[in-house]
């Protein structure tokens, strides 16, 4: 990678949203991001077909309009980025295919980007981003997972949902009440006007040691309450409120076990279940209490975005690592697998 000047292209294409951005020695320069909220609306959620074909049409203009916001070409890039996996295989397929293509044209190297390391290092991209070593709680759609964090591809698993992931957890709750799609944000907004003191839902696993989790209970445990009344409006606030709250409790309790555990005092979360309000608040209170501190990435990269496959990206092309003349993606694929990257 070209040290004089670097900058890379980092390309998002794991799932429902299309992100692209642009990164290098100076930061974040650029990013354009295309969700695909309202195809899969209709459908009460993702439909993988729609999801790769979309990708496709909007993959190449976002690239364009990410160029023309800061105007830089082809010849201004070092290296591209992009999500290899976890993820839809034909989404991911969509995003390595043009990634490769371009470096190959181009004449630059490129590198395939795990996503949920894409999503750990999201803090890096704020102004006071969090030091090594810290505790992750990386919690989304598909994965909730505790991971001590030694430097970027230095990763230990310490606990993971042993079921559904928080989010789905999230989705699966919302849809049984009726309340749309995306179900984690819907239920969020509707949790706001709920009485905290009408239903306590349990907080699964946590009587017991361990920081392994386990949300498909609490999700039955949502169906049979809503089975037992009238879901009137108030009834589904007063549920959504219940479930959040259990939620945010189960995740604050296991954090704190993680940074007891580790002995370290940083907590970095992230992925789309970071962005909720209240999960925010539980996790502000119980780290002030035990004179830890937390770290969070801005709302619009707590989702799917380009920005944290570029940085992720950066840090690796930087440290010399590269594609071999293949193309491949993978749906599933472990943090474990990683190597270690050592940041200069």
């Amino acid at each position: 990678m070209n040290t004089k000047h670097r900058l890379v292209l980092g390309i998002e294409t794991s799932c429902d949203e299309t992100g692209v951005a642009l990164y290098g020695d100076n930061g974040l320069i650029a990013e354009t991001l295309h969700s695909q909220i309202d195809i899969h609306s209709e459908y009460g959620g993702v439909v993988p077909e729609l999801a790769s074909r979309d990708h496709v049409r909007k993959l190449i203009p976002l690239i364009k309009r990410c160029f023309s916001k800061v105007s830089v070409n082809a010849e201004d890039l070092s290296g591209v980025a992009y999500t290899a996996g976890p993820g839809l295989i034909g989404a991911l397929f969509a995003g390595v295919s043009v990634a490769r293509s371009l470096a190959y044209g181009w004449g630059i190297p490129s590198v395939g980007v795990h996503h949920m390391e894409g999503h750990l290092l999201a803090p890096m991209l704020e102004e006071k981003p969090p030091s090594f070593p810290f505790v992750a709680l990386l919690v989304s759609g598909g994965h909730t997972q505790l991971i001590r964090v030694g430097s970027i591809g230095d990763y230990e698993l310490l606990g993971e949902s042993l079921d559904d992931a928080a989010g789905e957890a999230f989705d699966k709750t919302a849809k049984l009440l009726n309340l749309g799609y995306p179900g984690g944000p819907a239920l969020a907004a509707c949790a706001k006007s709920g009485n905290s003191k009408r239903f306590t839902f349990p907080r699964p696993m946590t009587n017991r040691p361990g920081l392994d989790f386990s949300f498909s209970g609490l999700k039955t445990f949502a169906l049979t309450t809503s089975q037992q009344h009238t879901l009137d409006k108030q009834t589904r606030a007063d549920i959504s409120r219940a479930f959040e709250e259990a939620v945010a409790d189960t995740l604050a309790i296991k954090c704190k076990r993680a940074l007891q555990k580790t002995g370290l005092s940083t907590l970095v979360v992230a992925g789309g279940v970071s962005a909720n309000k209240h999960l925010r608040a539980t996790l502000d209170t119980m780290t002030k209490g035990m004179n830890a501190c937390v770290f969070y990435p801005r709302h619009k990269f707590c989702t799917d975005n380009g920005a944290m496959i570029a940085y992720a990206g950066y840090q690796r092309l930087k440290a010399g690592e590269h594609d071999k003349l293949i193309i491949q993606a993978r749906p599933r694929w472990s943090l474990s697998e990683l190597k270690q990257t050592v940041m200069q």
